[in-house]
Parts: C-alpha cells; sequence; structure tokens
C-alpha cells in the first residue's frame, strides 16, 4: 500500500496500490465518507491512466482541487515515474 498526504480537502490520507497499472485498494481517510467510498469503489479495478485522466480537474465547491482530484494528482506522479 503507498500513502498520499493531500493538499486543500477534507480528506487527510489517501491510501492505494496500483498492480500492473491497475488502481486498488483506494481509502481516502476522513472526508465524506458515502462519496468517497464511491469514487473508491468506481475507480477500483481501473486502468491507472483511466482514472487519473478521468479525476483530474475535478473541483469541491469553490476549492480549486478536490478528493477525487488529488487522487489524480498522485496517480499522475506514479504514471511519470514509470
Amino acid at each position: 500500500m503507498e500513502t498520499y498526504i493531500p493538499e486543500g480537502v477534507c480528506a487527510k490520507k489517501i491510501t492505494y496500490k496500483i498492480k500492473d497499472g491497475i488502481v486498488e485498494n483506494v481509502t481516502f481517510h476522513s472526508g465524506c465518507p458515502g462519496s468517497l467510498q464511491g469514487v473508491s469503489k468506481l475507480v477500483e479495478g481501473k486502468p491507472v491512466q483511466e482514472v487519473a485522466k478521468t479525476l483530474k480537474g475535478i473541483r469541491c465547491g469553490f476549492k480549486s482541487t478536490s478528493c477525487p482530484d488529488q487522487l489524480s494528482k498522485v496517480l499522475e506522479k506514479y504514471i511519470k515515474s514509470k
């Protein structure tokens, strides 16, 4: 499991696993439980590039980012490192 500390959102931590380019076991710690559990279920088993592209740029209200956008940022870092 990897850990990412997001910035500018309610979630305090995001844990995730990437296996063979597939996103697994995403968990948002804190934040809006129902919505973030839904995001976690929807990205499970999807290719990392697809998830990063889909979630990139999503905003939360007046904020310039969101929990899904923060997940896209860490996934983009992963993609660039490969």
